[in-house]
This record gives C-alpha cells, structure tokens and sequence, in this order.
C-alpha cells in the first residue's frame, strides 16, 4: 500500500514540476504590453457584432491581448445601434456612433 502512495505522490509531484514549467515558458513566449486598438465595424441590424466583440474580450481575459475594443457605427439601423450601445454599456466597449469625436 506505502507503494501506491509513493507512487501518486511522486506523479503528483512531477505533475507539478511539468505545470509550473508550462506556465514559465508561457509567460516568456507571451507578447510583451502592446496595447491596440481593435476597430469592429457594423452595418446594418449589427448581425455577428455581439459574438466578435465577445471574442475579443475573451480574448483580452486571457491576457492574449491587450488594448482597446470601439465599435464603428457604418451605417447601423436603429436595433444595431441598440445592441452596440448595449454592448458599450455592459463590457466597456467604446462605440463611435455616440462619440461626438469619432475614431
């Protein structure tokens, strides 16, 4: 039984070793800060607008990419300037559509 135990003890230890290796070369292969801006435009009723957004915060969660999202009104009706304002409002999003200013 001691065998068994040594024997996961040991697995577990190397399964740390491997894991703390992984995230070591992880932070060194990842980009430095280089922070972009990422300009979505929308037309129309904005259809896909909420999944790309979506995917770019993703992937700014995951430390991916750094920078800045802004949805660029080109030419959306009323229910796509709804959803971008939405989707401004919820995750931080800048849409240029209320900007006064623009991109």
């Amino acid at each position: 039984m001691t065998q068994v135990v040594q024997f996961l003890a040991a697995l577990l230890a190397a399964f740390g070793l491997v894991s703390l290796w992984w995230l070591a070369v992880g932070a060194l292969l990842l980009p430095g800060v280089c922070p972009a801006r990422m300009v979505v435009d929308a037309k129309g009723d904005g259809g896909g607008l909420e999944q790309t957004v979506k995917a770019l915060l993703w992937l700014r969660r995951t430390g991916l990419w750094w920078g800045e999202v802004v949805i660029e009104d080109r030419g959306l009706d009323g229910d796509g300037a709804a959803l971008a304002r939405t989707l401004a409002e919820r995750s931080g999003v800048r849409f240029s559509g209320d900007d006064p200013d623009r991109v």
